[in-house]
């Protein structure tokens, strides 16, 4: 998917979406342009619903048809919605990837995933949005895990702190999916209501 300049889409959608805006840099550059009046217009209801939808699937790096298409089943599933869409884009094998520590980024996890280099209960799985579900393992290829890409995998898994649906062994490189994907809502970068309203108009 194409992005193009993170500093310029995170200013516009107002939120660190991207791991390199999530840092004190970004947010000082933020702050001077806030302070030499570079405000965002209002917005309509309807502007502020489009706002918090890029937002969404940004932070996931998700297509507008693929973000769509998992609104769409949310909206079809049983329960709630916000959370049947959250558990859809969380279960995503390249956002496990990031969730795990075994990738700083989306972008990476997806190059990870299309290279051939991860392995879903024993075999090689080249989609990221690759949908994993309670019970999968996932693991590194063996003939990859000398990669450079996994160079600092022991160091950033020291430093990373798991989601409870997840089990990760440092020793063996290996994430258990243990439970459906949870997350609390009070810790996204958008209004996941909103969001929903915005296709239910």
């Amino acid at each position: 998917m194409i992005i193009g300049p993170r500093y310029k889409k995170a200013r516009y959608l107002g939120a660190p979406v991207f791991r390199k805006t999530q840092t004190q840099k970004y947010a000082l550059r933020v702050q001077r342009k806030v302070k030499i009046g570079k405000h965002r217009s209002n917005k309509s209801e309807y502007g502020r619903q489009m706002l918090e939808k890029q937002k969404a699937r940004f932070s996931y790096g998700v297509s507008g048809r693929q973000f769509t298409n998992y609104v769409n089943a949310a909206l079809a599933a049983s329960g709630d919605n916000a959370k049947n869409l959250l558990r859809l884009l969380e279960s995503r094998l390249d956002n496990v990837m990031v969730r795990a520590g075994f990738a700083p980024t989306r972008s990476a996890a997806r190059q990870m995933v299309s290279h051939g280099h991860i392995r879903v209960n024993g075999t090689v799985v080249t989609i990221p949005s690759f949908a994993v579900t309670a019970g999968d393992i996932i693991s590194i290829r063996e003939g990859s895990k000398t990669k450079a890409i996994f160079g600092k995998l022991d160091d950033d898994l020291r430093a990373a702190k798991f989601p409870n649906w997840l089990t990760v062994d440092a020793g063996s490189h290996e994430i258990k999916i243990t439970g459906e994907p949870a997350l609390d809502m009070t810790e996204l970068l958008f209004d996941i209501r909103q969001v929903l309203e915005f296709y239910t108009r």
